[in-house]
Parts: structure tokens; C-alpha cells; sequence
């Protein structure tokens, strides 16, 4: 299966529909209460919720999803009502729309268990059905949307976010170490389509690392993250040195990071991370070793990248 320990806990939705054509007949049937195998959709939506629940055991790459909420609606099939959901060619025919919503708040989508619930919905109605219409038929059953997690993206910015990565090492500056974080760092950013204007490599010296950033703060880089100096050891300055330049916190972010890296592993609790924002520019401090800055990244894009519209005025 699919590794998912990366992916952000969020709250996902889905929302489903699809169709069992049946006769005039029938449906006459079941308006007066006379189909031979009793009540139809009290019991098609119960076998609904069931299918969903075992959507996993059914299909072998499906993780197991917390549905937090679902419900399944039935209609009869109407032009006037279902227009924006079927081509004109699906009114010729009467038959039962099943529609649905679900909710669950987990690291993937919960569409599968939306459209499974939907099908074995439909296969329950028709199996009630069978005994009076020979002319059944299951069909259009299609997602008409879902939410959360990378479907959300596009959310965040309408335009390329710059970006600035300053690496801060004495070793590395002094090219007795490689940089391996920062360089991370700038590919999960452009692997979520921000503009890495700036990579740079300084020593851990409080004031050229400050001098960089409002360097970079002056020609209006909308973001800088800084790799190193979050630690305990007494030359881990970074903190000390962003701090003073900050004009306001951002303490949100590197909560977000430290659970994120928490649920991992106990070490998250020793980084001092911090993020806040000059002019309009939002600086955010991360650890120095690959896995600490690769799930601190992991933890807040691309949601971060809403904070230049906030900056900018644009709000929530």
C-alpha cells in the first residue's frame, strides 16, 4: 500500500451520485409501499453505510478511513430536479437517483468509500427490485467532488510564490560538510510549484544571517527558510537571530511543525524553531537535518503560502 505517514491530517469530503433505471411500474410500486421484499430504501442506505465501512476489504490499495459522516439521499429521477447532473439522453428513462456526502477527518481522501457506498446502495435496490422488473439497470455512478488534502492546493496561491532558502552551518560554509537540507528544501518547494529565487550558504554568525534576510526582505521575497541553528548547541543561532529582526510572530506554524515532527519522533521536542513575518515577507526557521526539515515542510505546505495574502491585506 501506499506510504501516507507524510501526508497532512485534514478534514476530507466527498460527494457522490449515481442512477438504477427501472420501469414505471416499479416505481409506482414502491410509491404504494407494494414491492414484495418490503421497505426499498431504509434498507439500500443501511447496506450503503456497510459497503463503505468495508470499502478497505473490498479494495486492496484503500486505507482504512475514518468516516466521521455520511448520508445517502434517493429521489426519483427528474428532469427539473437532476438537470445539472445527467445529459438530457438519461431523462428518457425513469429509474432512482442515489446521491451522497461523506466526511472524515485523516491523511486521504474518503471518495472511494463515497462511490462504493453509492454502488453497493444501487446493488441492494436492485436486488430488491429483480423480483418485479426485468428491465433493471445500474449506471452513471461518478464523484461530483471532493476536498482536502492536495485537491486544495490551488487554494493557497494563484501565482508562483519567491522563495529564498538560506542553509546556516559553519561546517558547511566552511565546505567541510554538504548540504543536503536545504537542497531538500528547495525541491519540495518547487514540487509545489513556488519559485526558488535564492539558495545561499552562510555561517552561524547572527548578523550576516540577519543582513541576508533583509537583504532578501528589501527586494520583496515573498518567503525565506532557513535551515540550522534550531538546536540546543552553542552555536545554534539562527533562532536568536531571526528573533530580533522578526516584527510578528507566527507561533501557529511552528506549533503545527513541532506536532507534525512529534508524531514521528520525541527528538521534534528539542527544536526552537520560530516563524513571524517582516513587511511581507514570512520567515521560517527549520531544523538542520534532512528528516526534521523535510517534515516540518510536510507539515505546512502549501497551506503556508496563504500567508502572503493575509500579509498583503487579502485576509482569510
Amino acid at each position: 500500500m501506499r506510504d501516507i505517514t507524510s501526508k497532512q491530517i485534514t478534514l476530507r469530503t466527498a460527494k457522490a451520485i449515481g442512477i438504477v433505471f427501472c420501469s414505471e411500474e416499479t416505481i409506482e410500486l414502491i410509491k404504494t409501499g407494494q414491492l414484495p421484499k418490503g421497505n426499498l430504501f431504509d434498507v439500500a442506505k443501511a447496506a450503503g453505510f456497510i459497503g463503505a465501512k468495508l470499502t478497505p476489504q473490498l479494495l486492496p490499495h484503500c486505507h482504512p478511513v475514518q468516516i466521521d459522516g455520511m448520508d445517502l439521499q434517493f429521489e426519483f429521477l427528474d428532469a427539473d430536479i437532476h438537470s445539472d447532473f445527467f445529459d438530457e439522453n438519461v431523462f428518457i428513462k425513469t429509474g432512482i437517483v442515489i446521491s451522497g456526502n461523506a466526511k472524515s477527518i485523516g491523511r486521504t481522501g474518503i471518495e472511494m468509500e463515497m462511490l462504493t457506498a453509492i454502488s453497493v446502495a444501487a446493488l441492494e435496490i436492485y436486488d430488491m427490485l429483480k423480483p418485479v422488473d426485468k428491465s433493471l439497470e445500474i449506471g452513471n455512478i461518478r464523484l461530483l467532488d471532493k476536498k482536502g488534502g492536495k485537491s486544495d492546493r490551488s487554494k493557497f496561491f494563484a501565482t508562483s510564490p519567491i522563495c529564498a532558502v538560506l542553509v546556516c552551518s559553519d561546517s558547511t560554509a566552511e565546505g567541510k560538510r554538504e548540504d543536503k537540507s536545504g537542497v531538500l528544501i528547495k525541491k519540495m518547494l518547487e514540487g509545489v510549484n513556488a519559485t526558488v529565487k535564492y539558495y545561499k550558504i552562510l555561517p552561524d554568525e547572527k548578523v550576516q544571517i540577519q543582513n541576508q534576510i533583509l537583504d532578501w526582505v528589501k527586494e520583496d521575497v515573498h518567503f525565506i527558510f532557513t535551515t540550522g541553528g534550531t538546536g540546543l548547541g552553542p552555536r545554534d543561532l539562527t533562532v536568536e537571530a531571526v528573533k530580533e529582526i522578526l516584527e510578528r510572530d507566527a507561533d501557529g506554524i511552528t506549533e503545527a511543525m513541532r506536532n507534525f515532527g512529534q508524531q514521528r519522533t520525541p527528538m521534534a521536542m528539542m527544536s526552537r524553531a520560530v516563524a513571524g513575518s517582516i513587511a511581507h515577507t514570512l520567515v521560517v526557521t527549520l531544523p538542520g537535518s534532512t528528516d526534521g526539515a523535510r517534515e516540518s515542510l510536510e507539515a505546512i505546505l502549501p497551506g503556508i503560502f496563504h500567508a502572503r495574502k493575509m500579509m498583503k491585506g487579502g485576509g482569510h
